[in-house]
């Protein structure tokens, strides 16, 4: 600790939390439980609290044994005996990960997430987090009003991720756990090699905050343009950010000045398809995730040149999704346009292309449609003639599987192909907007923060998007949320 440091005003608790979302706020309930007295620290104020916790829809992705295997722990709902919901096994949930990042998930890491993330809900459920399975997002009605649940993302925070975070502040108060809000951590406190504490900016001036652990959980650098640029590229300045304008790296670079070591894939990041032209269309608490669009897997994708530029059918969207963003990025303008006919339109997710504001053009025909958009119009007719022609329509249609119902062109459409020929048609305008960058702090399995040398730093742990190591070019949905809580919780029960 420097000179300086001892100087200023100091408070004392056993564990100090870092970060106030998902990953923090578990971390926080995990230590409170054994007796200890903890102290979370916030970067925002109230009002923007959160972390990127509050901007998500709550999905969280758990092995289980089926509907049975989640009532003990899910809010009723008079649809669970018209519902499917298929098993989501261990060896399913291993695959997945594995698929999605191309081999590159810490094997450790993984296996710890996969066999506590149903534990560790259930946890969370007795202690007052409500769950909820998620109609409108992971699953379709029958013609018969049955629903069948796919993707292997089946269950949800009630409230989405505004319920999560009100949730786990409930239960930090019952738990006695000290919220500080308005308190920017800057740097990390040390004493013959251990972590003591945290160096604190606060409206009132400086102070340090003294504890035996300190548990860092707050987020990666996906809000500041100028490590995007130097870490994932260029242009990656100009994606827009989903969630909390805070995770600016702060914990990161205070982590490794004291010999932290790197972890994970810096070179890439969970980013999705995002409302391009909304007025405020960057950390809108209001509208949180209803920015996203996701219903894509459903229609086609074209640049400013009328091109399709990638299969839009490739995978459920829960594997496809998080690394769709940095495919619209690299086009003319950073922009796309999802393109639907009406027969397609009722499907899309009311959460997202019925919310306020939104960017989208509607027109009688495909030309028209090109116009108002400031597309070519022969050239979004040549691509969507192009590709209705090549639909393989002896397969029936059905968004519930991997239907292989094939368009064969360039590039190909796997599954959910479906002619655009019904008008009127819909344009919805999207760009590239930054969930999460996966390059963090290299910890254990229990989160305990590692060295260059592979030697656990002494009293400092880390959780949430600031452990690196279990994502790679991809993600699948829910998995953030998941790993927030399995590490949370493991950094807190040892901190």
């Amino acid at each position: 600790m420097s000179a300086q440091s001892t100087q200023i005003p100091a408070e004392i608790t056993d564990v100090v939390v870092v970060g106030g979302g998902n990953a923090g706020f578990t971390a926080a309930h995990a230590a409170a439980v054994r007796g200890r007295s903890v102290m979370l620290l916030e970067k925002g104020e109230q009002d923007m609290a959160g972390g990127n916790s509050f901007y998500t829809a709550g999905a969280t992705r758990i092995v289980h044994n089926g509907l049975e295997d989640l009532r003990d722990f899910i809010e009723p709902d008079d649809r669970h005996e018209r519902t499917v919901v298929p098993p989501y096994s261990a060896e399913q949930y291993s695959s997945d990960l594995a698929k999605v990042t191309e081999g590159r998930n810490n094997p450790e890491l993984t296996e710890v997430l996969i066999s506590e993330s149903q534990s560790t809900l259930q946890w969370l459920n007795s202690l007052g987090l409500k769950y909820r399975l998620m109609y409108e997002r992971q699953a379709y009605e029958r013609p018969d009003g049955s629903y069948l649940f796919w993707g292997g993302l089946h269950v949800g925070n009630v409230g989405g991720g505004e319920g999560l975070i009100a949730d786990h502040t409930r239960v930090a108060a019952e738990l006695g756990i000290e919220l500080r809000y308005g308190h920017r951590a800057t740097e990390l406190c040390v004493e013959n090699g251990r972590v003591v504490g945290v160096d604190v900016q606060t409206a009132a001036g400086r102070k340090v905050i003294r504890a035996e652990s300190v548990i860092l959980t707050a987020g990666g650098f996906e809000s500041e343009p100028a490590w995007r640029r130097e870490h994932l590229g260029e242009g990656w300045e100009n994606a827009k950010v989903r969630g909390t304008p805070y995770n600016t790296g702060d914990m990161i670079a205070a982590a490794l000045q004291i010999g932290a070591a790197k972890g994970g894939d810096w070179a890439t990041c969970h980013s999705v398809q995002w409302d391009a032209f909304n007025l405020i269309n960057e950390s809108n608490r209001e509208l949180t995730n209803r920015l996203t669009r996701q219903s894509y897997p459903l229609g086609i994708i074209v640049n400013t040149e009328g091109k399709r530029f990638l299969d839009e059918g490739a995978d459920f969207r829960n594997y496809t999704y998080a690394k769709y963003g940095k495919e619209i990025l690299k086009q003319p303008g950073s922009v796309a346009y999802q393109i639907f006919d009406d027969d397609l339109r009722p499907m899309l997710r009311t959460e997202e292309y019925d919310m306020p504001g939104i960017s989208v053009a509607t027109a009688d025909t495909i030309e028209e449609l090109a116009t108002k958009i400031g597309l070519v119009p022969a050239a979004l007719k040549k691509t969507v003639e192009d590709y209705n022609a090549s639909i393989d329509r002896a397969v029936d249609f059905d968004p519930t599987i991997k239907d292989g119902r094939k368009a064969d062109t360039t590039p190909p459409k796997s599954n959910w192909a479906s002619p655009l020929e019904s008008g009127p048609f819909y344009a919805y305008g999207v760009t590239c907007g930054i969930t999460f960058t996966f390059g963090g702090i290299k910890t254990d399995t229990h989160g305990r923060v590692l060295d260059t040398e592979g030697r656990h730093i002494e009293g400092l742990y880390a959780a949430g998007e600031m452990l690196g190591g279990l994502f790679s070019t991809n993600y699948p949905g829910g998995t953030g949320l998941a790993a927030g809580c399995v590490f949370g919780r493991r950094a807190g029960a040892l901190a």
